[in-house]
């Protein structure tokens, strides 16, 4: 399972993957900038004692190839092949950077990350923006270091100087100098490999190993033929695994044991020991599902396929659970589960009071007050909201009773919306109480929560709603709307009645709504009235 590392993040290795032949990945961009993206090994007193250990675009690998330069590939701006276990033992750190290549400064660069992948999984990443930084040129993103055993740093520390600066920093020579290509042409040995890309070199002196490495390029399962599989990469991986989870899904996890399609295939005639094995293994009761959770593996969740074939039933019964991390600042987890990433964007978030599940990294959480006028103003129109406000950097996990969840994004327009249908939003929005005027409604009039400006609602509704478009004839039970666009026109509808059971007959409906307004506005309804 992927894990989101927030800076001074540390972890063994061996606890992130059993892997050693990793492939590391930098996204680093900003408008008119370029950057050039380095690896430094350094010795145990953190210095670059042996140039040949600076990889960087003139000198793309180490004499003994267990660091390479990759090139662009897969969304990363650079990206490396490091085999640990090849790793001499005098390098003791492996420090990757990204250095500004003419003008401009860290504080410009858009969202990033630097990432480790292991047999074509994900299994870590550091993301950072560019609000973390202000005038450097340089930046010191993670660190692959030796402490008994290799572990992994998400460092992302700025460093006022540009690549001259950080290679003095390291105990380098700044000069572009010659020995750098002289001792790539030194070892004559590895010159046929280089003509075949890196990762022949590597299928040739670590055979054993070769398995592992080769998935994270392309080939998981043929590390010899590799030297011609390099261009291609991605495509065995997903290829291979792929058939074995469609045809038997739901078979496969009552027989993890085997994980083949032919014992898939021979599932059927054992149908009955399906419906026997939930209640002989209550914790698996719970797994016929997960058949259907072996399903998404195929969606979002491709990469992991060769996990269940090589592990335990448990890593395929939880697959399809697993965390959804997409970059964004809101990211549905499921329809009722909502994550706000804090570090993304750089503001804090209101949501209602013990809506939290579950959050990750140093998360604040403060009482957010509606001041004297705003309980007042709440109390009397029934749209108070009890706030609290989540700030820091983490992500924070929001759930309300089993509720739906709808992230709504505004981007200078508005959205009406009743203060019991909202579970959090940016503190970036403005927010008030709206009045709908009405003739013979009790008090007077409805009220409605108005959001507006640039950022994001979280609308929680029961079941699944429908969004209808405003026409001169769209009227919605009060009880039921959730929202609607705020350039609407909201009348109060003549079928209104004081007391729902007045006569005999009456229809039991009490107050409905018309909405009017022009092409594009809508309103959003649940199957639920309140």
């Amino acid at each position: 399972m992927a894990r989101e590392f927030q800076r001074g993040h540390k972890a063994k290795v061996s606890d992130l993957t059993s892997g050693t032949d990793l492939y590391v990945g930098v996204q680093i961009a900003g408008p008119g900038l370029t950057f050039d993206i380095s690896c430094f090994g350094l010795d145990a007193d953190e210095q670059l004692s042996d140039d040949r250990y600076f990889i960087f675009f003139n000198q793309p690998k180490s004499p003994e190839e267990s660091i390479q330069l990759l090139g662009a590939q897969a969304g990363d701006t650079e990206s490396f092949r490091v085999t640990l276990d090849r790793i001499p033992a005098n390098i003791h750190k492996l420090s990757f950077t990204a250095t500004l290549d003419g003008a401009g400064q860290m504080s410009q660069v858009g969202p990033g990350y630097i990432r480790i992948v292991a047999g074509g999984e994900e299994v870590v990443k550091y993301a950072f923006t560019g609000s973390e930084f202000t005038t450097e040129r340089a930046v010191m993103l993670g660190d692959f270091y030796l402490k008994d055993v290799w572990r992994f740093a998400a460092v992302g520390q700025g460093f006022d100087g540009g690549l001259d600066a950080l290679l003095k920093n390291f105990g380098g020579e700044v000069a572009e100098e010659a020995p750098a290509a002289p001792s790539q042409d030194a070892p004559p040995a590895f010159a046929p490999p280089s003509q075949a890309s890196a990762p022949p070199a590597f299928g040739a002196p670590a055979a054993p190993q070769a398995p592992q490495p080769a998935p994270a390029f392309g080939a998981p399962s043929a590390p010899a033929p590799a030297p011609q599989q390099p261009p291609v990469h991605a495509a065995p991986t997903i290829a291979a695994p792929m058939a074995p989870q469609a045809p038997a899904p739901y078979g496969q996890p009552s027989q993890q044991p085997q994980f083949g399609q032919i014992p898939g295939q021979g599932a059927p005639p054992a149908a009955p020991p399906y419906g026997q094995q939930p209640p002989a293994a209550p914790p698996y009761g719970q797994q016929p599902p997960v058949p259907f959770g072996q399903q998404p593996p195929g969606l979002p969740h491709g990469v992991p396929q060769g996990v269940p074939a090589a592990g335990a039933g448990l890593q395929a019964a939880l697959q399809p659970y697993k965390e959804a991390a997409t970059g964004q600042r809101w990211t549905s987890q499921n329809q009722q589960l909502m994550r706000v990433d804090l570090t993304m964007g750089g503001m804090p978030v209101l949501a209602r009071q013990g809506s939290m599940v579950m959050y990750q990294g140093k998360v604040d959480f403060g009482y957010k007050g509606a001041g004297f006028a705003g309980r007042m103003v709440g109390n009397a129109t029934g749209q108070e909201m009890q706030l609290m406000r989540c700030t820091g950097r983490g992500q924070v996990f929001l759930a309300e009773e089993g509720a739906h969840l709808h992230p709504i994004e505004l981007q200078g327009d508005g959205i009406c919306v009743s203060a019991e249908n909202v579970l959090a939003f940016d503190e970036s929005l403005q927010y008030e109480v709206r009045r709908i005027e009405g003739h013979g409604i009790p008090g007077g009039a409805l009220f409605t929560m108005q959001f507006q400006g640039t950022g994001t609602v979280v609308v929680k509704t029961h079941g699944v709603p429908v969004v209808l478009p405003v026409t001169p004839t769209t009227f919605a039970d009060c009880n039921a709307v959730v929202a609607w666009s705020s350039a609407s026109q909201v009348i109060v509808s003549s079928q209104v009645r004081l007391r729902r059971n007045a006569y005999p007959g009456h229809s039991g409906e009490t107050v409905n709504l018309q909405f009017r307004g022009a092409p594009g506005n809508f309103v959003v309804v649940q199957p639920y009235e309140v």
